[in-house]
Order: C-alpha cells, then sequence, then structure tokens
C-alpha cells in the first residue's frame, strides 16, 4: 500500500491504488467499501462532464458489494445505461484482477428551480458543538475508521446522531465534488450505532442505497442513524443524512447478522 494523506493514488484514469487510509473494519487486511464507493461516485460525475454540457446531479446511489476487497489496486469501469436529456441511469463497476466487487448504479438528474415548494419534516439534529468527541477506532480497528473525526451522541441501543468529517482526501491530487467526498465516508454509518459489540456478532452490510435531496455542502455530515435487527439474520441500518444546512437524503444499509 501505498502512503499519502488520501485515500487513494490514481495510476491512471481508471486504476487506482488504496493507501493505508482503506484498511478495514472487519478485517484490517481488507478494504472498507467506504472508500470504494466515493471513488465510484467520482467517476460517475467525472464520466457525466466529459459527456454533457449541463447540470445533471446525483439523486440516487445504490451499490450492490460482490466480495471482499483486497489492499490491491482496483480497476474503474462507466456505462450509461440509459440515456436521457433530463435523466440519465449510469453503472459504474469496480473490479480486481478482472473480478467485479462493487456495481453502483447512479439516477442523475437535470436541476430546476424548486426552491419555493422545498421542505422536509426530517427533524433537525443536535448542533456538532453540542456532542462529545468521539474515537471510533476505540471500538474498530484499521486505518478507515481512523482516517475520520466524529462527534457523537447515542440515544440508546442501535439509536443516536454523529457528525463526521475525513481528516484525508479521496483520490490523491485531485479535486472531487462534495457528493464524491461523503458518499467516501457515510457507509461507516453501519458502525456508528451499533446494536451489539462487534465481539458478540458481525453485520456487515450487503449494498448502500443514497438517496439525495440535494448536493451536500461543507466538510461534516451527520448521520441519525438506526440500527435494527431481524430475527433470523437479516438487519438493517437507516440514516437520515445532515449537513450545517439541514437534511439533505438518506442512506440504507442492508446487512447480514451473524453470531460470533
Amino acid at each position: 500500500m501505498a502512503e499519502t494523506s488520501a485515500y487513494w493514488i490514481p495510476e491512471s484514469d481508471t486504476r487506482f491504488v488504496p493507501t493505508a487510509h482503506v484498511s478495514g473494519a472487519w478485517n484490517p487486511d481488507e478494504q472498507h467499501v467506504a472508500p470504494a464507493i466515493g471513488l465510484l461516485t467520482h467517476a460517475i460525475e467525472r464520466d457525466r462532464d466529459a459527456r454533457r454540457a449541463d447540470d445533471l446531479r446525483i439523486t440516487r446511489l445504490a451499490v450492490d458489494v460482490l466480495g471482499v476487497l483486497r489492499l490491491e489496486p482496483v480497476e474503474i469501469a462507466v456505462t450509461v445505461l440509459r440515456t436521457g436529456r433530463t435523466i440519465e441511469l449510469v453503472e459504474a463497476r469496480l473490479a480486481q484482477d478482472g473480478r467485479p466487487a462493487l456495481i453502483a448504479r447512479a439516477w442523475l438528474a437535470a436541476v430546476f428551480d424548486t426552491a419555493a415548494i422545498s421542505g422536509t419534516a426530517f427533524p433537525p439534529v443536535p448542533a456538532r458543538d453540542a456532542l462529545s468527541a468521539w474515537d471510533p477506532g476505540a471500538v474498530w480497528p484499521g486505518g478507515f475508521v481512523r482516517s475520520l473525526e466524529a462527534r457523537r451522541a447515542q440515544e440508546g441501543q442501535g439509536r443516536g446522531v454523529t457528525w463526521l468529517r475525513p481528516v484525508v482526501g479521496v483520490i490523491d491530487g485531485r479535486e472531487v465534488s462534495p457528493t464524491a467526498r461523503i458518499m467516501a465516508m457515510i457507509d461507516v454509518a453501519n458502525g456508528l450505532m451499533a446494536r451489539v459489540d462487534p465481539d458478540v456478532a458481525i453485520f456487515p452490510s450487503l449494498d448502500f442505497a443514497a438517496h439525495l435531496l440535494r448536493e451536500p455542502e461543507g466538510e461534516w455530515v451527520a448521520c441519525d442513524t438506526t440500527a435494527s435487527f431481524g430475527p433470523r439474520g437479516a438487519g438493517l441500518t437507516h440514516s437520515v443524512l445532515h449537513d450545517d444546512r439541514g437534511p439533505f437524503g438518506t442512506l440504507a444499509q442492508t446487512l447480514t447478522v451473524r453470531p460470533r
């Protein structure tokens, strides 16, 4: 693994080398998928910018996790599945040695002025200055969780609010959008309000589905998170996403729950 203050070092526009900041929480010898999701988001936006002069924004990003990622280089390929004047469906695949490991599909939609009718009933979250600093590295191993600054308020088992920001970049030497930066971080939501200690059960996510009302702003994101386990090995982590301006989207993660 290369060393830098970013998750990825580019070898080309399609090939990227992970750094120590990518190592995972379930197994430090594997990748955390959050930085890979940020990389896929950037690839989708970069492909859009190369093809179009207008402004389509990601409104949904759904990622399926097909397998474990080794701490080795990855390849990205982007395909437009459905093109149009005001909406597009785009797929991005991340692979190692020709084996797909993550498949992301994004709906992109044209921008219209709907400020006069905008609004949401999602409740506000506490200001981050009102929350206590929290070290996710005290609970989870790996370099990725140590790349985050966090402030947290736990309200009960599997319930609470966490403000987060990354202390490293996404791609070394390259600018990414606020959306890609946030997408490179928020898969960590599954471990923010765990219902049980990871020594009791493992509960990795099988997918990642973010729905966005608008592009996030600033460095910080708050995850207003509820974690639920079913009686037969299935689980769900659901988060409402906030920035300093207020709610901007939601995130859902399907879990496979396995007692130790």
